[in-house]
């Protein structure tokens, strides 16, 4: 079998859906072709201008206003907005015969089967033989679709259901038809994981396929036990949301995103194809959404749904609620159980489903009813949905944002506790269950050697899960592989002569036990291994330095300590830039303040395309204390010989610190000067990063690593360079766009970044750029408004303007 490429594809159907998966492919370097229909008539505009329905830009209208209103919504779906570049648009007239030029056809047009077959008629055609052929479905039947299609046509064609946003969203579904090569399927489900940065999952041709069967059948689940319970939409989503490892929307905020009717859609789909589901009758709407859907509250696209804005006449804001009994808004109401009080202290989510299946009220009463019912449902599905049950629990994560899935909650709980709650609520699991309880085995997971193994219900025995030799997973071997540990960091060897510092610390910040951890792990790397890796697989990367413990001492007027742990935090930056090994930094998420600037001193960045990351200090009254006002000037420096005009160079790193520029992704990281190109990488796909920074470390390693010698060239511009920042920080506090006390921080930022006021062009060191940082740092830690700004921060967990 020939090696398949894709360089250039075709997604036919330019909507949401069709737009978001163009803008992922070109995300990842694909040509795209972007088509759709031709309009039948003119716009009040195009009338006005003289044109006619022959005219290119009306044939091309439709698809060039999806594909623009798609690059201007928020969340963006493109890593950067010049990869939008390898987009071409056009139409299914004019253009179709191009289709035979890509090496993948994407059909993304209404779900209709009678449309999707007209499309696939004209798409034969055209197609060269031998390229693939899908179609983005999200649960019309497959083998409806190829249905009197060429050979070649059908032995190419099966499902590849993306979720919607494409960029965002990890969950890739593939779905065979009845005569797909087996050779597509696994070429599908490889190139997702790896250049897609998906998580693919096969399954089989069946209504909703595994994703939105198992996540509709949770939220309808709940929408018939809501009212039973007497709870209100406010108590539901606090207890179906973080508290869980589920997103901040919950359930109701959530369908309030998506759409009613889209819910109600699937759900209408998945009631009149399953018949024999034991759980058929759950997937009838409830009267009060039928309600909703008559009234249009359809959620944010109709401006009202479970949740609804509202400006009174003395144009205060408030977000309402919806009284499921009564059907009419009301003032949102406090949600409050002392299960979850319980769970405070416990930090790992896992860890949380113990305590509260065990709670006394309503909360727990809840958690035991909707757990019963989910775990039933699941374990009815295999062999229905899927054989394998990771599959389900894969498809829960990477398509609803669940951290864990159905089968290793019920691990988490016990598996004769989660027979006993459905026993109670009158369920029973599926035969296989007691099957496996039978032979002794009592979780569905385990992990052997580093690897997770999964209950395989076919032989009866835990086998490996598949695809995870490209990964490093850290929570099977935090425990086995451990060399070093204090509260704030645990050390782990990941093979090959490479160790890993992983953070521990709440939203990973970085105080002191965390940088005592990091100077212990190169001190261990230094005495008995080849490289150093600094990556976590929590949410985000590090939000930053303990504003905290700043607080506390800039209070307390410990102004000595103060310097010393500033200092201690400096010294820590510089130990990663100049050891005796490489040092490798995997940022991901939010790598905010201090997490960027350990990762600007790292020799190389492995970043995970989704990495927000900035110098952020701004936003509480200080400027970057540990290295990173010393490094964006030294960058500024080493960009000079690039660009004659040197000062407008440095404003422009200036201003990345001054506006507290935070990258929307990793690609747009390198144009804040934050990542550097020819030395820093990005990686699609999260799972496969750690595994990727360990191989450059370990690259850097044989290639003959030396500790390098510390930097004494760095270019500073001194008066003439700090005098134009003064003028413009006069003229933008005259004008109001900055206040008196961020005037006084861009001018504390000014003199570092000039290197202080010398009358000339001078060649410094890090160290004195790195002194003039701290005594700028402190200097502003004295200052009534940082101390307000910090506070408000701690609150607030948002920057406060005074």
């Amino acid at each position: 079998m020939s090696k398949r490429t894709i360089n250039k594809i075709a997604v036919i159907g330019s909507g949401i859906m069709g737009s978001g998966i163009a803008c992922h492919f070109a995300n990842i370097g694909v040509e795209v072709l972007l088509l759709d229909i031709v309009p039948r008539e003119l716009t009040a505009n195009e009338k006005d201008k003289g044109l006619t329905l022959e005219d290119k830009v009306v044939r091309n209208r439709l698809v060039n206003d999806s594909l623009r209103n798609a690059l201007k919504s928020k969340p963006s779906p493109i890593y950067h907005q010049k990869f939008a570049s390898r987009i071409r648009t056009g139409n299914l007239e004019d253009d179709i015969s191009k289709v035979s030029e890509v090496d993948w056809i994407i059909e993304v047009v209404v779900e209709r089967l009678d449309i999707k077959k007209q499309v696939f008629e004209k798409l034969d055609t055209h197609r060269t033989p031998g390229t693939l052929i899908t179609s983005n479905t999200s649960g019309i039947p497959i083998k409806f679709m190829s249905d009197g299609r060429s050979e070649d046509f059908q032995a190419h064609f099966c499902g590849t259901h993306f979720f919607n946003p494409a960029r965002y969203l990890k969950l890739f579904e593939i779905i065979p038809g009845p005569k797909t090569k087996t050779e597509v399927l696994d070429f599908l489900n490889g190139y997702g994981e790896q250049f897609l940065g998906k998580t693919s999952v096969v399954a089989k041709d069946t209504p909703a396929f595994i994703g939105n069967r198992i996540g509709i059948f949770g939220i309808q689940s709940l929408f018939h036990q809501v009212k039973d319970l007497g709870l209100t939409i406010e108590e539901v989503d606090k207890l179906t949301g973080p508290v869980i490892g589920r997103p901040k929307s919950a359930t109701f905020r959530t369908v309030d995103v998506v759409g009613l009717d889209t819910l109600v859609h699937v759900a209408n789909g998945i009631y009149e194809n399953c018949p024999d589901d034991e759980a058929h009758d759950l997937f009838k709407i409830p009267d009060f959404i039928e309600s909703m859907m008559a009234n249009k509250w359809l959620g944010s696209k109709s401006g009202q749904g479970f949740y609804k804005k509202n400006v009174s006449a003395d144009g205060k804001k408030e977000i309402l609620s919806l009284d499921l009994d009564t059907l009419e808004y009301r003032s949102k109401k406090r949600a409050s159980f002392g299960t979850l009080e319980l769970t405070k202290s416990i930090d790992k989510v896992i860890d949380r489903f113990p305590v509260l299946v065990d709670g006394k009220d309503k909360a727990g009463e809840f958690y035991r009813k909707n757990f019963a019912a989910m775990f039933a449902y699941v374990s009815n599905r295999i062999p229905e949905i899927t054989d394998e049950l990771y599959k389900i629990d894969d498809a829960m994560k990477a398509g609803f944002g669940w951290e864990h899935g159905p089968f290793q909650i019920w691990d988490a709980i016990g598996l004769d506790k989660g027979i006993a709650i459905m026993k109670d609520v009158g369920l029973s699991p599926a035969d296989w269950i007691n099957e496996m309880k039978a032979s002794g085995h009592m979780s569905f997971y385990t992990v052997v050697d580093g690897a997770t193994h999964f209950y395989d219900i076919k032989s009866k025995t835990h086998i490996k899960k598949p695809g995870q030799d490209a990964f490093i997973i850290l929570d099977n071997i935090r425990k086995s592989n451990e060399v070093w540990k204090n509260s704030g960091v645990v050390i782990e060897d990941i093979g090959d002569g490479i160790i890993n510092v992983e953070f521990q610390s709440k939203m990973n910040t970085i105080g002191g036990d965390v940088l005592a951890g990091l100077n212990k792990a190169i001190d261990l790397a230094e005495a008995d291994f080849q490289g150093l890796v600094v990556g976590n697989q929590a949410a985000n990367f590090s939000v930053g330095a303990n504003i905290g413990m700043i607080f506390m001492m800039a209070v307390e007027q410990e102004y000595d300590e103060l310097n010393m742990a500033i200092k201690y935090f400096q010294d820590t930056m510089m130990r990663m830039r100049y050891s005796s090994v490489p040092t490798v930094a995997a940022p991901h998420g939010m790598t905010l303040g201090g997490g960027c600037e350990l990762s600007m001193h790292a020799d190389k960045v492995v970043a995970a395309a989704e990495t927000y990351i900035g110098l952020v200090e701004f936003g509480v009254g200080v400027i970057p204390g540990g290295g990173g006002s010393k490094e964006m000037t030294l960058r500024a420096s080493d960009t000079f010989h690039k660009n004659d005009v040197e000062l407008n160079v440095l404003q422009e790193y200036f201003l990345a610190i001054g506006m507290a520029k935070v990258a929307t992704s990793a690609y747009e990281a390198f144009d804040f000067g934050v990542l550097q190109k020819g030395k820093d990488i990005v990686v699609v796909n999260k799972d496969r990063q750690l595994a990727m920074a360990k191989s450059y470390a370990k690259l850097l390693s044989e290639q003959g690593y030396t500790k390098p010698i510390q930097r004494s060239d760095i270019k500073v511009l001194g008066k003439q360079a700090l005098g134009m920042f003064l003028v413009g920080t006069d003229s933008m506090e005259a004008g109001k766009y900055i206040s008196e006390h961020d005037k006084k921080i861009a001018n504390k930022l000014a003199y570092v970044m000039a290197g202080g006021d010398l009358s000339e062009p001078t060649l410094v060191s890090e160290r004195y750029l790195l002194d003039l940082e701290r005594e700028a740092f402190l200097s502003l830690c004295t200052e009534r408004k940082t101390l307000e700004r910090i506070q408000h921060m701690l609150k607030t967990g948002k920057p406060l303007r005074n």
